[in-house]
């Protein structure tokens, strides 16, 4: 097995900000990529997918049968707890942040939502995806790394 990257011993620490919930969100709006948390046979399951960000809420699409599509309730429902992760970290600097949306999947039933948003979301699967899930969020935090001071010589 070959490693594909690996990271530059050189690099100097990082330090962490915390993130209010507003630049959180403009964060995240500014990538297309991440990752929905949701629970599948009672244990954590991960999908990468890709989203759009419309009025504070994260909306990605998926197809009949996806574990996701499966577990989302029906319209009026609060909805199932899932969790989103998107992020922008530089592999050679460690330089970048990432954000973290815990909120309510549900789905989406107007049908000229559903048009729109199949308009701007394109799948990057070869399959249809009529569906679309929108994450209204609860909790929104981040954090930004940045270069650590260095400490003051005496």
């Amino acid at each position: 097995m070959t490693c594909e990257h690996v990271p530059s011993a050189s690099v100097a620490p990082r330090r962490s900000i915390e993130l209010g919930p507003e630049e959180a969100l403009a964060l995240l709006g500014s990538v297309s990529l991440g990752r929905v948390v949701f629970t599948r046979q009672a244990l954590p399951t991960i999908r990468p997918v890709n989203h759009v960000l419309d009025d504070g809420e994260i909306v990605i699409r998926t197809h009949e049968g996806a574990a996701l599509t499966s577990r989302t309730p029906k319209a009026g429902d609060p909805g199932v707890v899932v969790a989103y992760e998107a992020d922008s970290i530089d592999p050679d600097t460690h330089l970048g942040w990432s954000v973290v949306v815990t909120g309510y999947a549900q789905p989406v039933t107007d049908p000229g939502e559903l048009t729109r948003y199949q308009a701007l979301l394109r799948p990057w699967v070869d399959r249809s995806m009529d569906y679309a899930i929108r994450i209204v969020p609860d909790l929104v935090t981040g954090v930004r790394l940045i270069e650590a001071r260095p400490s003051p010589t005496v």
